[in-house]
């Protein structure tokens, strides 16, 4: 598949018969919220978990040396924080684009971390399927190629700090994210 996915997202997810929708954020959509919403609140899904297995022609890279951020891989049993946005179906023309480098979206469930209740609403996935896919690597490798990595969007070692302070932020503990961010502060001290 390519990595370019704005056109299969909006044949394979139509939403214009829709009033809004909730969009959950897990990775740089925690912390940048450049698009308009109606509410925001923390959200967390179940049986997946975050991973800098992604590559980013377009952001925190470029197509001769892409950086690597966040997609969720699934795992039996495990969650993931992250941010719900309610939006009205004319900000995917936006997010589409923004999210094009591989990542499909998909309807799944999720809950409220501060209160009861859950909704359905969409999610963005990368996986091995697309053209962008960098796939596991262990911490020290993933921090040592964030820490050589920038795009137009600025240097992939901002996406990996900030993340790591909303996940804090949350309250939510992320081996994978704070381990690669032990490592990326080490070699950035270095």
């Amino acid at each position: 598949m390519s990595h370019n996915t704005i056109e299969l997202n909006r044949q394979q997810q139509p939403l214009d018969h829709l009033e809004s929708v909730w969009l959950f954020g897990y990775g740089s959509l925690i912390y940048k919220a450049d698009f308009p919403y109606l509410q925001r609140r923390p959200a967390r899904i179940h049986g997946w978990q975050r991973r800098f297995w992604q590559g980013s022609h377009d952001h925190r890279g470029t197509p001769q040396a892409p950086g690597r951020v966040a997609t969720l891989i699934p795992v039996k049993d495990a969650h993931c924080a992250g941010m719900a946005y309610e939006v009205t179906p004319d900000v995917f023309e936006h997010l589409d684009h923004r999210e094009k480098n591989g990542y499909l979206r998909f309807f799944t469930p999720f809950e409220w971390l501060n209160s009861g209740g859950s909704v359905e609403g969409l999610v963005y996935v990368a996986d091995a399927s697309n053209a962008a896919w960098l796939g596991e690597a262990d911490e020290r490798e993933i921090a040592r190629h964030i820490a050589r990595s920038e795009g137009p969007s600025g240097h992939n070692s901002d996406y990996l700090l900030r993340l790591a302070e909303s996940l804090r932020a949350l309250g939510e503990q992320d081996d994978h994210v704070f381990a690669i961010e032990r490592e990326l502060r080490r070699l950035l001290a270095g």
